[in-house]
């Protein structure tokens, strides 16, 4: 639900529909795969259980993970984002390892277009935030942190384009 202009919306609109990646691969696909939505085992390396499944729908495979990957991609500042922090002094691994970590176990030699689906998972979030400024223009947030959330739809939207942006330079063979 769109509550305001945004350009790189706009841009985003025109350019993702014309570009989807060809693709027959489908599965569940969780929707808003995140550490929030992460139960982990207290002291083993394990994931217990994932919760907040409302957003699953069938997708492509990489989708959740390219919607988990966004985060490498935006600063502390941006949504808690990870971008620029000291992955070694962290131990979080940069977003190349963690992709290559999920090739291997998922048996694929590398994920064509990630780009596009990092891209992809930043239009679909702001558009939520979109949907959450609706409401509370509507007067039916839920969230005392609505207004702030809703604000971000603008940032969002702006670092998907980048990611367009980026695709755009890269050259092609």
């Amino acid at each position: 639900s769109e509550t305001e202009e945004i350009e790189a919306m706009e841009n985003l609109i025109q350019w993702l529909p014309d570009n989807v990646p060809q693709s027959e691969e489908v599965s569940i696909t969780h929707g808003d795969y995140r550490l929030d939505n992460v139960i982990f085992h207290p002291t083993e390396p394990k994931v217990l259980a994932v919760l907040d499944w409302e957003l699953s729908t069938l997708g492509h495979p990489v989708a959740d993970l390219a919607y988990h990957c966004m985060y490498w991609r935006l600063t502390p500042g941006e949504f808690r984002g990870i971008a620029g922090v000291d992955h070694k002094q962290t131990g979080i691994p940069h977003e190349e390892e963690y992709v290559e970590r999920y090739c291997q176990r998922t048996g694929r030699a590398s994920i064509e277009n990630w780009d596009f689906y990092i891209a992809y998972n930043m239009f679909r979030l702001a558009g939520i935030l979109q949907g959450i400024m609706g409401r509370v223009k509507d007067g039916t947030a839920s969230s005392a942190h609505a207004v702030d959330q809703g604000k971000r739809a603008r940032p969002m939207a702006e670092a998907g384009w980048r990611q367009v942006e980026n695709i755009l330079r890269k050259p092609t063979s």
